[in-house]
């Protein structure tokens, strides 16, 4: 009969196909099960050495015999699965090696890599037989394999959180799982605190999970990346080489984990070559048995502590580790958070020991009832041995004893087959000592069952035995200190560059080559590439050596060098701010200003939501700290509106949420030192500021309220009056147009936008906002549904020619 043939749009059938695809290397090649942690490859070649009876105590099989057998369970080539097994067996990839190898299965350094498989020997490590034990005892499902010939385990038992300790990498169709190894004391602990404790979070786990613990040690710098790692599953972490400065040189004896050790050398070799780094005379690589020792000699009269920093800089004596923690659960691929990670295996713990008790119990109930028919035969035995020889076959003795002693079929067949040594006295009495331990067995089997807690208490008994076997030093240390490298500025070229930050924190520096490549009349590019809600707030060109000072709405001021900031292209938004600051919770810039010197010519101005003005000399701001200082002491829970360099002579205009003003010279506000409070701007009543702006006279001011209402207005139209009074009246507050969000000083050729809490946005060109007075309502900017307003206005700033 011809085959019936189906019409289909080919654009949905290469869909379904790839999807199809995509569904079976994530499920089945390159992402781990979150219970044994292992890929299929993995599982099948420690269960194919499990059968094969390559346990820890027994001889070494050659390779090419296990990826033979293998086969059986995995046909995807020979070198996919040699190559896994050479992984497993190498201690400088894996944290807890699940394989014994004997032979060359590879250097760390790279200098060489794994023998031929009919060479290399192997078995299984004793700490991977955790991971098997209990196998044969219904403790996981069974499927067939790709042939149907021979069934194979879904998921492992795993006595041991394999996935924790060893960690793995992997890279599917649209995802990618990249999970750092840990140190099992650590792991075991954690997850014993976990089972004590079921309303824990990751946060808790940390106290006993302190980081990742590479297999080859290292250096992890700050504890941001790891908690945002533990926290939401995805994270960065700086690792950085061991290394000390001592009598001329430069010892290395760890490197980061995944770190070629011969492209490392010859990277370092490299930058000497090219000049990038100066100061190297000799590189060596002393390594041995006894580890890792590679030797950098350095020039007289040159700093070792400075070209060790420019190696971590510029080479892979640091390294990022991008934390994605990806995993299967329930056949789906999840990013799973530290919690999620422990409360998974424990799930499975408990689920294998259930089936592993009940499974015991109901081996321990068949025998218990075997030994009672036995127990029946030897207490009528006369008349039991009389039925069988009267018996013309063993179906009609079979029946006869089943009818006569009241027995089941299972234990009628038990007699029948038992040997004529077990009447002996001795033989009764074992009979009658074993169904005796059977019954109390099965009762504190059905114990088990029957209490959670003791199901909990013998997973946590089984972590502990593991902890306390296996359990070894932590050998990667978790640095307190900053990711960045203190690079020496002599050694930066000086020269003008453009730094972008927008609206929503972020920051770049890019050449000002790249805005001078236009001659007369051109278009003008393109600045940055930003979300849609997110903007140029400041665009200014200024030295890569210059001192960069960020405000924040808590008084704080952080500094950044210009040449710290991330470069980036035009088209990207660069770094977040976050990551180059130390902000605490709810903490965020306010203000940047670009310093190229601290002097006594200018000041900075501030002034606060309370109406607060505090005037200081910049140079009192000239000395860094690590951290932060405080810049302004701040009262109760005011903060920091905004912060402005002046040279002393400029008028400025403060600006509430009630719709009041005032014009000020700055004359009129005394110098003060840094931690000074500062004095009275405006007299609020139940208002509060919400910007400060310089009171240019050929400009407008901008004011924008919650509602959707703005207006601009002429600067002449703002009378300067001393500070300190309640001001004039800048706009009409009322029920329809809302308090004021924002003021701003504009000219035509500017642009504004508006973003509002439910994420509504408009941009608009000043020249298309009405010029009114001062006591007026404005017009509408943007239309508002009901509940929403206006949550913050920007200034955008131009396209750079």
């Amino acid at each position: 009969m011809p085959e019936e043939i189906q019409d289909k749009l080919i654009q949905d059938e290469i869909k379904q196909a790839y999807m199809d695809y995509a569904m079976s290397v994530i499920v089945s090649r390159a992402i781990p099960d979150v219970r044994d942690g292992l890929k299929p490859v993995h599982r099948r070649i420690l269960y194919t050495m499990w059968n094969m009876g390559l346990k820890h105590d027994k001889p070494f099989v050659k390779s090419a015999r296990i990826v033979g057998d293998c086969f059986k369970y995995h046909p995807h080539g020979d070198a996919a699965i040699y190559d896994s097994l050479v992984r497993m067996v190498q201690n400088f990839s894996l944290r807890y090696p699940l394989v014994h190898g004997h032979g060359n299965f590879g250097g760390s350094g790279g200098e060489f890599s794994a023998a031929q498989m009919r060479y290399t020997e192997a078995k299984l490590n004793k700490l991977s037989e955790e991971l098997l034990n209990d196998i044969d005892r219904d403790t996981v499902d069974f499927i067939p394999n790709f042939d149907g010939s021979l069934k194979e385990p879904t998921v492992l038992p795993s006595r041991l959180p394999n996935l924790l300790i060893n960690g793995t990498s992997g890279i599917a169709v649209g995802m990618a799982t990249n999970i750092p190894p840990h140190n099992i004391r650590e792991v075991c602990d954690a997850i014993i605190f976990a089972i004590d404790h079921p309303e824990y979070n990751s946060l808790d786990l940390m106290k006993f999970i302190k980081g990742p613990d590479f297999p080859t040690g290292g250096i992890i710098l700050g504890e941001s990346g790891v908690k945002s790692s533990y926290e939401t599953g995805r994270g960065k972490l700086t690792v950085r080489a061991k290394a000390e400065v001592e009598d001329g040189k430069i010892i290395i004896t760890e490197i980061p984990y995944m770190v070629n050790k011969s492209l490392l050398i010859e990277n370092i070799a490299q930058l000497v070559h090219d000049k990038r780094i100066e100061g190297i005379s000799d590189i060596r690589d002393e390594s041995d048995r006894k580890g890792m020792r590679i030797v950098i000699e350095l020039k007289k009269n040159f700093d070792g502590e400075l070209i060790l920093n420019q190696l971590y800089k510029l080479s892979s004596l640091q390294t990022t580790f991008g934390v994605i923690m990806l995993s299967l659960v329930n056949s789906e691929p999840k990013v799973l958070n530290l919690k999620d990670m422990v409360k998974e295996f424990i799930v499975h713990r408990k689920t294998v020991v259930i089936r592993r008790t009940k499974f015991e119990l109901d081996k321990a109930e068949k025998r218990a009832h075997i030994l009672l028919g036995l127990k029946i035969a030897l207490a009528n035995i006369d008349p039991v041995v009389q039925l069988i020889k009267r018996s013309e076959s063993v179906d009609v003795a079979r029946i006869g004893l089943v009818e006569r002693f009241e027995l089941t079929e299972v234990q009628a067949n038990a007699i029948l087959e038992m040997r004529l040594q077990r009447l002996t006295s001795l033989e009764t009495r074992k009979i009658q000592e074993e169904y005796e331990h059977l019954i109390r067995l099965i009762e504190e089997l059905k114990n088990i069952l029957a209490d959670i807690g003791k199901i909990f208490g013998i997973i946590k008994s089984e972590l502990s035995e593991i902890k306390n076997e296996y359990g070894d030093e932590r050998k990667t240390v978790i640095s307190n200190q900053i990711e960045e490298v203190v690079t020496n500025e002599d050694l930066i070229n000086e020269e003008d560059i453009v730094v972008t930050i927008t609206t929503a924190g972020y920051a770049k520096q890019t050449s000002l080559e790249l805005y001078r490549s236009q001659g007369r009349g051109g278009t003008g590019i393109r600045a940055t590439t930003t979300k849609e809600e997110d903007v140029v707030q400041e665009l200014f060109i200024t030295s890569n050596l210059s001192q960069l000072l960020f405000f924040t709405n808590k008084g704080r001021v952080h500094w950044l060098k210009a040449y710290e900031i991330p470069e980036a292209s035009r088209y990207a938004k660069g770094g977040a701010l976050v990551n180059l600051l130390h902000l605490d919770k709810e903490e965020k810039v306010s203000a940047v200003l670009p310093i190229k010197e601290f002097d006594d010519k200018h000041s900075l101005i501030f002034v606060t939501k309370k109406g607060v003005l505090k005037k200081s000399l910049l140079s009192e701001y000239s000395n860094p700290r690590k951290g932060g200082i405080n810049a302004i002491n701040l009262n109760g829970n005011d903060e920091v509106v905004q912060v402005r360099l002046t040279p002393g002579y400029l008028n400025f205009i403060i600006g509430t949420k009630n719709g009041q003003a005032v014009k000020f010279n700055e004359e009129d506000v005394r110098v003060m030192g840094r931690n000074a409070t500062g004095v009275r701007g405006i007299k609020l009543r139940n208002d509060e500021v919400i910007g400060m702006e310089v009171a240019l006279e050929d400009g407008d001011l901008l004011t924008v309220t919650e509602n959707g209402y703005g207006k601009r207005t002429a600067m002449s139209e703002y009378r300067l009056i001393k500070r300190g009074g309640s001001g004039v009246k800048n706009i009409n507050v009322t029920e329809k147009n809302g308090k004021v969000i924002g003021i701003k000083t504009v000219k035509d050729y500017d642009e504004i936008m508006c973003v509002t809490d439910k994420g509504k946005i408009i941009r608009t060109e000043v020249n298309n906002i009405s010029k009114v007075g001062r006591n007026t309502q404005g017009v509408i900017l943007i239309r508002l549904k009901e509940s929403d307003k206006v949550a913050s206005v920007s200034r955008v700033v131009k396209n750079s020619n």
